[in-house]
């Protein structure tokens, strides 16, 4: 049922905020309009949505939730890029939602933080300020609507993982569709960990004959080209229909590896589910390797 393979994750850099709003509409519009294009492969950043928070697990005592943004790589170029995205998307996808807060939410105590001054502060246009509030340095943005946008002065980030990933081999469309959206149920009950693209239709691979419009389609993979690929070429198991991948990035290792446990846990046992693999490129992509055979599914 399981492949004896591995799936190759990447390093990358990661932000995790908790943004919160009055009311629900509002903040599912800040955090989808933050979050909503998962677009690293086109050199930008991209987000996922970790888990949703009730009034009393927020600062500021109103509904919330906790995203993830991401960058590949660590060094100076990655850095740069990173603060440029996250000021980008924090001024067009949150501050613009009425009623919206940003607050640091990284777990633990890092030294990297970036100030957010610069980069979202400044939208005051000189008239913005700083104040202590809820036991927190906040920039005061004032807006239009009357309220004050309020973002931590410093968002801590770090090194983490990207790129963890789960295919599930199913005997229909419909079977891949309810086992994929399982996956990302499961994932969104765990803590540090999001999915960026939800339940992916399309896997990609990193060789393309059309490299301006970047990753195309893993066409062995691909169920309807069976009467279209020579034999020997096509790798879709017989029996099967559809294939749904699930992609998720974390803050570290363990968490991958324990998503990787719980979603599989979780599925394999489900109505229409034929083989539990992951896609890797040899070790070629990423600095990480998590053999599924390795992980002991019985421990949580």
């Amino acid at each position: 049922m399981i492949d004896n393979t591995f799936c190759e994750a990447f390093e990358g850099l990661v932000v995790q905020l908790q943004v919160t709003a009055k009311d629900e509409d509002f903040l599912k519009r800040a955090v989808n309009s933050f979050t909503a294009l998962p677009s690293t492969v086109f050199g930008d950043a991209e987000g996922g949505i970790v888990k949703w928070l009730d009034e009393s697990e927020t600062v500021d005592g109103r509904i919330g939730a906790v995203v993830q943004l991401w960058v590949t790589g660590a060094g100076k170029k990655s850095k740069a890029k990173f603060y440029e995205q996250l000021g980008r998307r924090m001024r067009q996808g949150i501050l613009v939602v009425p009623t919206t807060a940003v607050f640091d939410h990284y777990p633990r105590k890092v030294e990297s933080k970036f100030n957010m001054m610069d980069n979202v502060g400044h939208c005051g246009d000189g008239y913005e300020w700083i104040e202590h509030k809820y036991r927190r340095k906040l920039i005061n943005v004032p807006i239009m609507m009357g309220h004050d946008f309020l973002i931590e002065e410093e968002i801590s980030y770090a090194k983490g993982v990207m790129g963890g990933n789960l295919w599930f081999f199913c005997e229909s469309v419909e079977a891949g569709i309810e086992i994929g959206r399982k996956a990302v149920e499961i994932i969104e009950g765990l803590d540090n960990v999001c999915t960026t693209f939800d339940v992916c239709s399309a896997g990609s691979k990193p060789e393309t004959n059309f490299p301006e419009i970047g990753p195309t389609t893993n066409h062995p993979y691909c169920p309807t080209l069976k009467d279209k690929l020579p034999s020997e070429e096509y790798k879709v198991p017989k029996g099967v229909k559809s294939i749904p991948e699930i992609i998720f990035n974390a803050l570290d290792p363990d968490t991958i590896k324990d998503t990787i446990k719980e979603v599989i846990n979780g599925v394999i046992n489900m109505k229409g589910i034929v083989r539990i693999s992951a896609g890797n490129y040899g070790g070629k992509l990423g600095k990480y390797k998590f053999y599924l055979n390795e992980l002991d599914m019985n421990q949580h």
